[in-house]
């Protein structure tokens, strides 16, 4: 038998502590009252239990303790409770609640398999287009796209940049200046008849990049003609991608997709890794949506901070953010 003791103001407090913790099980072996340094009186209730009783009720408290601690440092990192909830319950009666190194691998792990990444596809000509928010980085994208493809690849593919960014002041200026660069082809359109014949002009290319004007979620003006831009009557299928910043809050990342959304979404191009070092919100997104990732970009340079979307690089930046805690 082990013997354990409950301090209270009186007899009766301190003895239902014991049975709070232990069940009706306890066989009481002591009452008594003493002064303490600080000069109050307490009562200190001794009672006894079986060793398979009190083991029992230490591993659940150690299993506790462990759960709450993970739980609290992934929340605290951005990970949504009801995703992390999914996890926890699936390992009820598991001995790696029992273990905080295990378990913080263990959701890793869930983390891993839950991302969606979308493989990088150039068999066959398509037109790429890039929507979004104003100031996410989508021409800068746009310019590392078309250098990648040019340049970077096991092969030379001939690139074309369209640009349907009316509003933005320089925005043609500043896709022109990469096309001169890079020396490939760039046109500008305003409306869709003008898309429709520009693609036509361009229909010998390998890819075709898209620019578009970038815009609140919240303008339904600029989204209706966007619509007009994708269901354009053309032979090619557009990939519509959305390019996320990694440094927004949670609240906005879903109001930019879901204004987007309705565009038949491809992918998601993340930008904006190089200012932030901490990618909780960005990967809870992630998880809850579960959308296709395609591209990181991580800097300003053109081509060099283009990274393919790899899910080993989201964890490791964010592992980097759960060590720092």
């Amino acid at each position: 038998m082990i013997n354990e003791t409950f301090v209270a103001s009186d007899p009766k407090s301190a003895y239902e502590q014991a049975v709070e913790k232990y069940g009706e099980t306890v066989t009481l072996v002591s009452a008594k009252q003493l002064k303490y340094d600080d000069g109050m009186l307490r009562c200190e209730v001794t009672i006894s239990i079986s060793e398979d009783v009190f083991m029992q009720k230490s591993l659940l408290e150690n299993t506790w303790k462990v759960e709450e601690k993970i739980k609290a440092l992934f929340i605290r990192k951005g990970i949504s409770v009801s995703w992390l909830n999914e996890v926890f319950s699936s390992l009820i009666g598991t001995h790696i609640l029992d273990d905080e190194a295990l378990l913080v691998s263990y959701i890793l792990e869930e983390i891993d398999e839950s991302l969606v990444v979308r493989e990088e596809r150039l068999t066959k000509p398509k037109v790429m287009m890039l929507v979004g928010p104003t100031g996410v980085g989508k021409t800068t994208t746009i310019a590392k796209l078309a250098a990648r493809y040019a340049y970077l690849m096991d092969k030379p593919y001939k690139v074309a940049l369209l640009n349907l960014d009316s509003y933005k002041v320089g925005a043609f200026e500043q896709l022109a200046h990469y096309a001169d660069i890079m020396q490939i082809e760039h046109l500008s359109v305003d409306n869709a008849d003008a898309f429709v014949d520009g693609l036509e002009l361009l229909d010998g290319y390998d890819v075709i990049l898209v620019d578009t004007a970038g815009m609140s979620p919240y303008d339904t003006h600029k989204l209706i003609k966007i619509v007009e831009f994708v269901q354009a009557d053309i032979a090619k299928k557009i990939e519509v991608n959305l390019v996320l910043p990694a440094t927004v809050k949670y609240e906005d990342m879903e109001d930019i997709y879901n204004n987007f959304s309705f565009l038949n979404l491809n992918s998601i191009i993340i930008s904006k890794f190089d200012e932030t070092k901490h990618l909780g919100t960005l990967l809870n997104f992630m998880l809850l949506y579960k959308i296709p990732m395609s591209y990181f970009s991580i800097g300003q340079e053109v081509p060099d901070d283009l990274l393919l979307a790899s899910k080993e690089y989201l964890l490791e930046r964010f592992i980097g953010d759960l060590d720092g805690a």
